[in-house]
């Protein structure tokens, strides 16, 4: 059990969080949301220690174990994968690594022989000699490969060292366990297998997430923040959702009927008041009227973008066609003769294999490298606008927000521009910002802008999602699901691929593609699925037989 007494945090005058007090309890699984700088991170941070209060504290039932997913990446370079992971027992790599010292020890004493003794029962006792084997399952079930795990973290790109600080946070079991943002970076298939590890986890886990889906299959609670305070709901996020709206709805509903009386009360009081016969009368209901409270209704601190794609032109017959598109990257075959057409009002998502499959099939499309073979042709109706996942020169410029988002226009009416931009959350002088200080999100919102000005019937988006909030995300999903173009899509939040595709493509190891029509969910549920799944069976017992 861990729980939260009187704990307020300051930030000069600002107040964070003011005298919040929650239980976190056994057995459960609690989804921190709340607007972006609500103050999500910094609660986890609070209840794992790394921040002090300027109130109150955090009580920890005696003698349990926290863990929490860490963020710097650099943090273990000089260690090994193995070594990261089983390190997230502290304990357990301490009383190993004296173990270690004490056996390599060439004047064996009889204390070391009793110390040496002590370290194996209480090794025993943390399950260490399945230490190791444990660490493997949670690398491999995150998509770290075994010929990874001996390697040095240094050696690891950015998106492998998140899994294995993830599997570190999970390792041993620990009574209560914090993630933050703990699907970042994570593939779909590794989401899939952390919400089963989730749901299968015994102990208590607090998470923090933008990803709705995953929300929704691990969690048994809500802890909603907004203006410093923290309201528990049980039950997922869609439940949270429907009792938050109940509530505020009820608020309403009885804030009018007190109103109705308030009005009733009045009109006897300036009607009876002079009149001696009714003076007795007029008097109680005075009293009655000063007892009369309504309820206070603050309106949310979260602020929803409106995303709306609308295209300039409709389509003709002929959309995409790609024959043969074959890509090697720094020696690795990527792209390995992709054909496909696109059809009309296809809503391609592109799953699996690796991110750089996906982004160089896109940045093929849109003219940005070339293939090394094959070809592929625009349909001469169709007109393209595109979301990269890497915009870190798009904004190397020295100009505005509002200058910036008029290149892409040819009407250059600043008012118009600045529609765009106030419906996504840049009013009056935000939308006057230099491009160069904007922070992952803004920019994020800054392309979208740009993709619903472009007015294009095609819209290519490689991981829009990184960097937005939950509202922002859920517009988003609205827009793409409302979209009456051609969309081609790769996206890490299920929500959004299931509600929007109508037809999945997926990446396999060696660069070829899948090629279903059909939902996410129907497709995982498939026998393409199935079928792909016992080849990689198939071939890792071909590996392990060499």
């Amino acid at each position: 059990m861990i729980q939260a007494v009187g704990v307020t945090l300051r930030v000069g005058k600002k107040a964070l969080f003011e005298d919040v007090n929650i239980k976190f309890t056994e057995g459960n699984c609690y989804g921190i949301i709340g607007a972006n700088g609500a103050g999500k991170s910094t609660f986890l941070k609070i209840l794992s220690g790394q921040i002090e209060t300027s109130a109150g504290q955090v009580v920890i039932t005696p003698g349990q174990r926290l863990s929490f997913l860490e963020q710097d990446q650099y943090k273990y370079d000089d260690k090994s994968v193995l070594d990261t992971v089983i390190g997230g027992n502290e304990r357990l790599l301490q009383v190993m690594q004296e173990k270690d010292a004490i056996y390599a020890k060439e004047d064996f004493t009889e204390a070391d022989g009793i110390r040496a003794s002590e370290l194996e029962a209480e090794f025993a006792e943390m399950n260490g000699w399945e230490a190791e084997a444990d660490a493997e399952t949670l690398l491999n079930g995150l998509g770290i490969e075994t010929d990874l795990h001996q390697k040095i973290m240094g050696e690891l790109e950015g998106p492998q060292k998140v899994k294995v600080l993830l599997a570190r946070a999970l390792f041993g079991s620990p009574d209560i366990l914090l993630l933050d943002e703990p699907t970042n970076h994570l593939d779909l298939d590794a989401i899939a297998w952390l919400e089963e590890f989730l749901i299968n986890f015994e102990n208590t886990v607090i998470v923090v997430s933008h990803d709705r889906y995953f929300l929704n299959k691990v969690c048994t609670h809500i802890a909603d923040i907004d203006y410093g305070k923290i309201q528990l709901y049980a039950g997922n996020y869609d439940f949270w959702y429907e009792s938050s709206q109940l509530m505020i709805r009820q608020m309403k509903e009885a804030n009018k009927k007190k109103e109705e009386q308030i009005k009733e009360l009045k009109e006897f009081i300036a009607r009876f008041a002079a009149n001696a016969s009714k003076s007795r009368q007029a008097t109680s209901r005075k009293k009655a009227l000063e007892k009369i409270e309504l309820d206070e209704i603050r309106p949310s601190s979260r602020r929803y973008p409106y995303i709306a794609f609308k295209p300039d032109r409709e389509i003709g017959n002929d959309i995409l066609m790609v024959e043969d598109l074959t890509k090697t990257v720094n020696g690795v075959k990527v792209l390995d003769h992709v054909s496909f057409v696109v059809q009309h009002e296809d809503k391609i998502a592109f799953v699996g294999g690796t991110e750089l499959a996906k982004t160089t099939l896109f940045q093929i499309l849109m003219g940005e490298i070339e293939p090394d073979e094959g070809s592929f042709k625009w349909g001469v109706t169709t007109s393209q606008a595109y979301f990269p996942r890497d915009n870190s020169g798009i904004f190397d410029q020295d100009c505005t927000i509002t200058e910036w988002l008029a290149q892409f226009t040819t009407v250059k009416d600043p008012s118009y521009v600045r529609g765009y931009l106030g419906r996504m959350l840049f009013p009056g002088e935000d939308s006057m910002k230099s491009v160069r200080v904007l922070s992952g999100g803004e920019k994020v919102r800054c392309l979208l802008s740009r993709m619903m000005i472009s007015g294009a019937n095609v819209l290519i988006f490689d991981e829009p999602t990184n960097h937005l909030d939950m509202e922002s995300i859920s517009a988003l999903n609205d827009g793409m699901k409302a979209f009456p173009g051609i969309e081609l899509f790769a996206c890490r939040d299920h929500e959004v691929v299931q509600t929007t595709a109508n037809r999945i493509m997926e990446f396999l190891p060696d660069g070829s593609l899948i090629d279903r029509r059909m939902t996410y969910d129907e497709y995982l549920e498939s026998d393409a699925m199935a079928r792909k799944r016992m080849v990689y069976v198939m071939s890792e017992d071909e590996e392990n037989d060499n």
